[in-house]
């Protein structure tokens, strides 16, 4: 099994690339040990010392350091997504291939007569947001809109990101106010 290796412009995150399905659908993101029981994979990467965060999405896994060196990290990581997969395990410790879209969804926040406005906005994000920071090893959720300012979830190498700032006021916030008259700002959450 050949994993590649990318970097993000994150430098605390690396993208892993296994090769293979790593979620049918949706993303996943794992922020500490006790979120991770959830997923052997996840576990076994927070087991590494100086893991931080564990992205997975449609074909690739991100993980985030603190201030430990790669290049003691990534064998660890390269070896503990390599078991993984030639063991057969699930990605999942029940067996079901969910997501975090269903809990994303439940967080949402917007007035109902904004919902025409909401749908636009998460139209454009899901067809010209996301997939562009996928490449980058993250993702970018809708969290809400009020009083014209959309909210954002960053996650994965995103999450943390010294240009995510630059990311978010300048290219989506620019997609998005010109495409929504009625989007006047954009923020992380």
């Amino acid at each position: 099994m050949f994993i590649q290796t990318e970097t993000t412009p994150n430098p605390a995150t690396l993208k892993f690339i296994p090769g293979r399905i790593v979620l049918d659908s949706g993303t996943m993101e794992f922020t500490s040990p006790e979120s991770a029981v959830r997923s052997p994979l996840a576990e076994r990467l927070f087991s590494i010392p100086g893991v931080t965060s564990v992205f997975y999405g449609s074909d690739f896994v991100t993980v985030t350091r603190d201030g430990s060196d790669w290049q003691h990290m990534k064998p660890a990581i390269l070896g503990a997504i390599m078991e993984h997969y030639m063991s057969g395990a699930p990605l999942l410790a029940d067996g079901t291939v969910a997501n975090d879209e269903a809990a994303d969804e439940d967080d949402e926040f917007f007035n109902e007569a904004d919902a025409e406005t909401v749908e636009m906005i998460k139209d454009l994000i899901e067809t010209r947001v996301r997939p562009a920071v996928a490449n980058d090893g993250g993702d970018i959720t809708f969290r809400g809109f009020k009083d014209g300012v959309v909210y954002l979830n960053m996650k994965g190498s995103c999450s943390g990101c010294p240009s995510s700032t630059a990311t978010l006021q300048h290219g989506i916030q620019n997609l998005l106010r010109h495409f929504v008259p009625d989007v006047v700002e954009v923020r992380p959450m």
